[in-house]
């Protein structure tokens, strides 16, 4: 723009210059006298400015026939498109011309400009590969998928851009929600060019979507042969589609091949504790519990966690709570002081109905670090050992308000989880759910349920009354209600 004003106002000065000069000539009334080979001439004012003009003419016309008889002694020297490039130059200079100023115009956002400048260059230049491509974009930046569409369409009909007119659909397709057709091109895209790290991603993710899992782990194998993902991290997102791979095999009820699944991706990454109790429970339904409690022994080594205490007391379904505790200690004394041990061996110790070692097994918890499932727990504790009813409120109430604890959470988006996912149902992130602690929010609730332990107003614990114990069914009612707050 500032270098079309400079030219603008250079013409304007030139101008003005020739005809400050025309006038002071005009005012001498003098003449120009030329001789020359015995000849002369004398020329008034108006007729030498428009003998110098003819002149410049005159030179113009002679460089031009010059170039022209070089085109054409090429031409007859063999040179075959001599000719046609010597009348071509001047408009390939205004099509290239046209093609930078609408790159500097898509480059600064204005995409409507970018477009007839585009459209310019398209008619001097007979080069579609770039012209095309740059329609395209600029439709874009303008707001005109139609055109941009027709534009990638095009680009279709050549090698050379084949991949770029697919990419560009692919990416209208996503933008547009149209997933299926988008899923398509990509796979399209990802067949010429397997090494485009964008076109693996976008093909993961939609496979992903789509619930493709053995095509997934085909993309997540090409991008680790590319060096876009380290081993560790492709063994790991490998164990985890091999794990989504054998549940869709579950569904389609085919527990053989659900189960080799399920165990290969245990294998991958043993530290995956969906993969682990699902490989567990695979064995427990072939029979072999001995390679399930390995399985989930191994896991437990690397993280205590619900999910596999509760694989693990699924390979004996039928032992008395006095029997469980003793298998489940084999297992606890892996992390002794983990907060999952503590709250296991408490509901262990709850359905065997021995309440004090229950207490002792859950320890400060309910008020070190009080969760759901531990104020759950000690609310049964002093329901077994006969405490007032004020007493088993009062735990529960701060139950109603206190954080449920480590959860299945988002490291992305922060989303929380019921159930472990590949992906996360917020975000779409894949393999961003780990369990943990969410953050909790401050504040005071809107139906002000902080307030209810102050209203039962509940006594300081005291040791446990001589009463008769109470009724079985209690008991085991609140030991469900302290597994369930987990």
């Amino acid at each position: 723009m500032i270098w079309s004003m400079i030219k603008v106002l250079l013409f304007v000065a030139l101008i003005a210059a020739i005809t400050f000069g025309a006038g002071v000539l005009l005012d001498t009334g003098g003449g120009i006298r030329i001789a020359a080979a015995g000849w002369e001439f004398t020329l008034g004012p108006l007729q030498a400015v428009i003998a110098a003009l003819l002149l410049v003419l005159a030179v113009w016309l002679l460089m031009r026939v010059v170039g022209f008889t070089v085109a054409v002694l090429r031409f007859l020297n063999g040179d075959e498109t001599a000719i046609s490039r010597y009348f071509d130059r001047n408009r390939e200079r205004k099509g290239y011309q046209a093609l930078s100023e609408s790159l500097v115009a898509l480059a600064a956002g204005e995409g409507r400009l970018a477009m007839l400048r585009a459209q310019r260059a398209e008619k001097f230049l007979d080069k579609p590969e770039l012209t095309t491509l740059i329609v395209a974009q600029a439709a874009e930046a303008s707001g005109d998928g139609k055109r941009a569409t027709e534009a990638y369409k095009a680009l279709l009909a050549d090698e050379t851009t084949r991949f770029v007119g697919i990419r560009g659909l692919m990416k209208q397709k996503l933008a547009e929600g149209d997933t299926e057709t988008a899923l398509k091109l990509a796979e399209k895209a990802f067949a010429l060019k397997p090494k485009h790290a964008e076109t693996q991603d976008i093909l993961l993710k939609l496979q992903s979507d789509q619930s493709d899992w053995a095509g997934a782990r085909a993309t997540l194998g090409a991008k680790l042969k590319t060096g876009a993902l380290p081993r560790d991290v492709y063994r790991r997102r490998d164990a985890i589609l091999a794990l989504q791979e054998a549940k869709g095999v579950f569904d389609e009820n085919a527990p053989i091949e659900a189960r080799e699944a399920a165990i290969e991706a245990n294998r991958q990454s043993p530290d995956l504790i969906p993969a682990a109790a699902m490989a567990a429970r695979s064995l427990i339904a072939k029979g072999d519990r001995r390679s399930a409690t390995r399985v989930i022994r191994k896991a437990w080594e690397g993280q205590a966690h619900p999910d596999l205490a509760a694989a693990f007391a699924e390979i004996e379904p039928e032992e008395s709570p006095q029997a469980r505790l003793k298998r489940f200690k084999v297992l606890v004394a892996a992390h002794p002081e983990a907060e999952e041990t503590h709250l296991l061996l408490a509901e262990l110790n709850l359905a065997a109905e021995d309440f004090p070692e229950a207490r002792r097994a859950l320890g400060d918890l309910a008020t070190r670090h009080p969760t759901q499932r531990a104020l759950a727990i000690m609310a049964a504790i002093e329901r077994g050992e006969g405490a007032e009813e004020a007493v088993v409120r009062a735990w529960l109430a701060k139950a109603l308000t206190a954080p449920r604890g480590p959860q299945w959470c988002c490291d992305k988006c922060q989303a929380i989880h019921a159930e472990w996912h590949p992906i996360c149902d917020n975000c779409g992130g894949f393999d961003t759910l780990s369990w943990r602690e969410p953050v909790e929010s401050t504040g005071k609730s809107a139906t002000g349920a902080e307030l209810l332990p102050l209203l039962v107003n509940p006594p300081a614990p005291s040791a446990p009354p001589e009463e008769p114990a109470p009724k079985e069914d209690e008991i085991i009612d609140l030991a469900a209600v302290a597994r369930s707050a987990g």
